[in-house]
C-alpha cells in the first residue's frame, strides 16, 4: 500500500476563470491568443506581472483601457493576500498570505545587510509529520499552485517596498514539503528565475526536503533547479523515525545514496539541515556520526537551535553544546554554521501563526 507521502496532496477547486498569476511567458501568450490578442501582449503582461509586480489590471497602463476592462471582466489576477503581519526585534516579518480559497499559509521577509530571504511555504500544512515541527501537527490539506508560490514572493517584495535589482534570496523552509509538490514547484521556479521577470538566479534558491528520496531523484532530472538542502536533524534511524515519520520509508542508507548520486554544479554543496533537541539530538556522539554522514558528498552543514512552540514537547539546546558541536565539526574538516530562527518573537517556527489563527479564529489584518 503506497504511504501518504507517495500521493498527491488534495488540490484547490478554483474558479473556472482562467488566473493570469503565476503564468509564464509561453502560457501568458496563449493567454492572449484565446482573448484574439497578438502574441506580444503575452510579453506585456509578463513584464507587468512580474518586473512591475503589478498586482490590479488596471495598473497595467501598457494596455488600452479597453483591454484592461476585457481582462478584468475575463481573466482572475488572484494572489495571494497578506492579511497579518507580525514585526520582529531582529528585523524579520513574518506574514500570514490568505489564498483564494481561505486557506492560509505563511512566509517570512528576512533582511540582510547585502540581501534579502524569503523563506517561502509550498503547501497548506504537511503529510510528514514531523514531532518537533509547528505545520507537521496541522496534517496535509493541499498543494499550493505556482500562482500561490510565486505570489508571496510578489507580495512580500511590494509590502516592504523592495527596490528591483537588490539581491532575493529564497528558501523553500516554510510550511510543507516542497518535493511532494515538484511540478507547481517548478513552474513557480521557471517564472521566478525568467531573466526577463524577477530574474532571481536559481543559486539563490534552496528548497528543502525531510528526506524523500523520489523527490530527490527527480528533482536531479531537471536542467535548471534550486539548491538542495536536506532536514536531517537526527543521526541514528531509530531516532530519526521517531521524530520524522519519512525516515520509515527512506533511511539514512538510502538518503546518503541519494545525496551521493546527485548532480551536483562546480563548487556546489548540499546543505544538512540540522535541528538541535536538547537531550534528544544534541549529543557529542551525534556530532561525530553527523560529520560522518556529511562525508558521503559534498555538504556544509547547518546547526538550528530548536526553536520553541506550544505542544511540542522539546527544548533548545544549552550554548555550550551548540559551541562544542561546531569545534567538533570544525575539527573534522566540516564547513559548519549555526543558524539562529529569526522572528522567534513573533511565533517564528512555521506554521505557529497559522495554527494560532486557528485557534483564535481569522487573525486580523494589520
Amino acid at each position: 500500500m503506497p504511504q501518504l507521502w507517495d500521493l498527491p496532496a488534495p488540490e484547490a477547486g478554483f474558479a473556472e476563470r482562467p488566473n493570469a498569476a503565476g503564468l509564464d511567458a509561453l502560457d501568458l501568450k496563449a493567454l492572449a491568443a484565446t482573448l484574439g490578442e497578438p502574441a506580444w501582449r503575452g510579453d506585456q503582461l509578463f513584464d507587468g506581472l512580474y518586473r512591475q509586480r503589478w498586482t490590479r489590471w488596471e495598473q497595467f497602463s501598457s494596455l488600452s483601457k479597453a483591454l484592461r476592462t476585457r481582462l478584468a471582466a475575463e481573466v482572475d489576477l488572484a494572489w495571494p493576500s497578506i492579511v497579518q503581519s507580525q514585526i520582529s526585534e531582529d528585523g524579520s516579518t513574518k506574514h500570514v498570505f490568505e489564498l483564494v480559497d481561505g486557506k492560509q499559509v505563511e512566509g517570512v521577509f528576512m533582511p540582510y545587510a547585502d540581501r534579502v530571504t524569503l523563506c517561502l511555504s509550498s503547501q497548506v500544512g504537511c503529510a510528514m509529520g514531523c514531532t518537533f515541527c509547528a505545520t507537521g501537527q496541522m496534517g496535509i490539506v493541499r498543494n499550493l499552485t505556482a500562482a500561490e508560490i510565486a505570489g508571496q514572493v510578489v507580495a512580500m517584495l511590494n509590502h516592504h517596498d523592495h527596490p528591483a535589482g537588490h539581491p532575493v534570496n529564497l528558501v523553500f523552509m516554510g510550511m510543507g514539503e516542497p518535493l511532494h509538490n515538484l511540478d507547481h514547484l517548478m513552474a513557480a521556479f521557471d517564472v521566478l528565475t525568467d531573466p526577463k521577470g524577477l530574474a532571481i538566479p536559481p543559486r539563490r534558491i534552496t528548497v528543502s526536503t525531510s528526506g524523500l528520496v523520489s523527490g530527490i531523484e527527480r528533482l536531479g532530472t531537471f536542467a535548471r533547479r534550486p539548491r538542495l538542502a536536506l532536514s536531517l536533524n537526527a543521526t541514528t534511524d531509530d531516532r530519526r523515525s521517531r521524530i520524522m515519520p519519512v525516515n520509515r520509508v527512506w533511511n539514512l542508507d538510502a538518503l546518503a545514496g541519494a545525496l551521493a548520486a546527485f548532480p551536483l554544479q562546480s563548487g556546489e554543496r548540499i546543505t544538512l539541515e540540522y535541528v538541535l533537541l536538547k537531550g534528544v539530538t544534541d549529543t557529542l556522539e551525534d556530532g561525530r556520526r553527523l560529520a560522518a554522514f556529511a562525508r558521503h558528498f559534498p555538504a556544509k552543514v547547518n546547526l538550528i537551535p530548536f526553536n520553541p512552540h506550544e505542544g511540542s514537547g522539546f527544548e533548545p539546546p544549552d550554548e555550550a553544546r551548540v559551541s562544542a558541536l561546531c569545534r567538533l565539526l570544525v575539527d573534522a574538516g566540516q564547513p559548519v554554521s549555526v543558524r539562529r530562527s529569526r522572528g522567534q518573537d513573533v511565533a517564528g517556527a512555521c506554521g505557529q501563526l497559522v495554527r494560532e489563527g486557528q485557534r483564535r479564529g481569522q487573525p486580523k489584518e494589520l
